[in-house]
């Protein structure tokens, strides 16, 4: 179940100054006994959900909400990637950082990763499309409509461009040969090229 009591808390505990559009939020959480594994650590897919929770108050604090609700565009992650490092036990606490990296003309770039006592524990970058009902909105016209008009993106890291370029390789459908059913050429991701709306 999504933790909506987590999220909540977040909402009332939200630190309300304006975040600079670079600047890292970070949100505080701590390994409760529902958030383990067999195992007994922070399971990987509720270490994903806990990233949600940091990515909802730093899009609040960024000022992204506003201007999606006045042009009624939604937000989506379109790919990410994680890294885990240090497992995370039942009752540690540990610090969430969410930040941009930049965009390019179909995707926002960010990262997050999960601290505790000054050592990182994981890492995830993502890619997030903001959409409305003909398809994904170009990343530019949601900077601008937060007030940075025609700001361009600091250029993506080599780590970031080298992870664009091997998604697109990729095929799409996934997994052929164990479903000789599906058509034998893949298409191209449709992640990879999608339609831009206001564009040609």
């Amino acid at each position: 179940m999504y933790p909506i009591f987590r999220l909540i808390k977040e909402r009332i505990c939200l630190d309300r100054s304006k975040l600079g559009l670079f600047e890292t939020h970070v949100s505080r959480h701590i390994c409760w006994p529902w958030d383990l594994d067999p195992w007994m650590e922070l399971n990987n897919g509720r270490t994903l959900t806990l990233y949600d929770l940091g990515r909802i108050p730093w899009s609040l604090r960024l000022g992204m909400i506003a201007p999606m609700r006045e042009n009624r565009w939604g937000m989506t992650v379109a790919g990410s990637t994680p890294r885990y490092r240090r497992r995370v036990r039942m009752f540690q606490r540990f610090e969430t950082h969410s930040a941009l990296i930049g965009w390019d003309h179909r995707f926002l770039y960010m990262q997050q990763s999960m601290w505790r006592g000054g050592e990182a524990l994981n890492h995830v970058l993502l890619r997030l499309a903001t959409t409305d009902a003909t398809g994904i909105v170009a990343p530019q016209r949601l900077i601008s409509a937060m007030g940075y008009g025609d700001l361009p993106s600091p250029a993506l890291p080599d780590w970031v461009q080298a992870w664009i370029e091997a998604e697109a390789q990729r095929p799409w459908p996934p997994m052929q040969a164990a479903c000789p059913a599906a058509p034998a050429t893949p298409r191209t991701d449709p992640q990879i090229a999608p339609k831009i709306a206001g564009r040609g």
